[in-house]
């Protein structure tokens, strides 16, 4: 039998994680999962009208990919979705494993990609509109409960056409989601989680940017000025 099958019923035999309560409150929200394969750096950037969203919904390793668990969040996706694209299995695949046997799967709404930018996400029918999502080369993107389809359509040409290191190109597509209508019932809190290998506190881990805004008027604008202090702290050369 082919390792990959191996692999995926391994995964599949695996205890699955506790699903989200059905009172729990749904992280309604726009994020993208990204790589720059030219740095290996891995990303994920989240806003939502939700106190702590950056607690949430990222998931990230490096060499490996990330996870963004959205709507009603089932958190297990994200260490499930990790191991399973460490075992070599795709995007794609690694979503139809997570959600298979999930009871509130048309409740739930994900974004995978792998460390060669190979992306994929997930819309269960039972998410509040708008919702859906965009992939693209090195991303993908997810949102629910938006102003309308041009929240992901505006949050994937400013990745596409963004210059700098990956946290800038993600923080201006949340910027231009934002502008777009973002999450229909407004703003509260952001995160922006970036991985390296070797890149985190006195180079022991990989979690190089982890930076939150659980409760802010203006979110997204001010976890862009908390990355700019971080950045000027722990410059790194980019």
């Amino acid at each position: 039998m082919p390792v990959r099958i191996l692999l995926s019923l391994y995964l599949f035999l695996l205890p699955f994680p506790a699903s989200a309560q059905a009172g729990d409150p749904p992280v309604a929200t726009f994020s993208i999962v990204a790589v720059d394969p030219a740095t290996g750096e891995i990303g994920v950037a989240v806003q939502s009208k939700i106190v702590g969203v950056g607690s949430i919904v990222p998931f990230a390793k490096a060499g490996v990919g990330a996870v963004a668990t959205q709507s009603f969040a089932n958190t297990g996706y994200g260490p499930l979705g990790l191991r399973s694209l460490e075992a070599g299995l795709t995007s794609e695949r690694t979503i139809e494993i997570l959600t298979a046997d999930d009871p509130l799967r048309e409740r739930r709404q994900v974004g995978v990609i792998n460390a060669e930018g190979k992306g994929a996400n997930f819309t269960g029918e039972e998410c509040h509109g708008w919702s859906g999502g965009r992939v693209g080369e090195n991303f993908a993107i997810q949102g629910n409960i938006l102003a309308g389809p041009e929240v992901v359509e505006a949050m994937a040409e400013a990745f596409e056409t963004t210059g700098g290191v990956l946290a800038e190109r993600l923080l201006a597509s949340l910027k231009a989601g934002q502008e777009a209508g973002g999450d229909k019932r407004g703003r509260q809190s952001a995160g922006l989680l970036i991985v390296r290998e070797g890149w985190g506190y006195g180079g022991v881990d990989d979690q190089f940017r982890d930076i939150r805004v659980d409760d802010h008027e203006t979110p997204i604008a001010e976890l862009e000025r908390v990355y700019r202090k971080h950045r000027a702290l722990f410059p790194r050369p980019d």
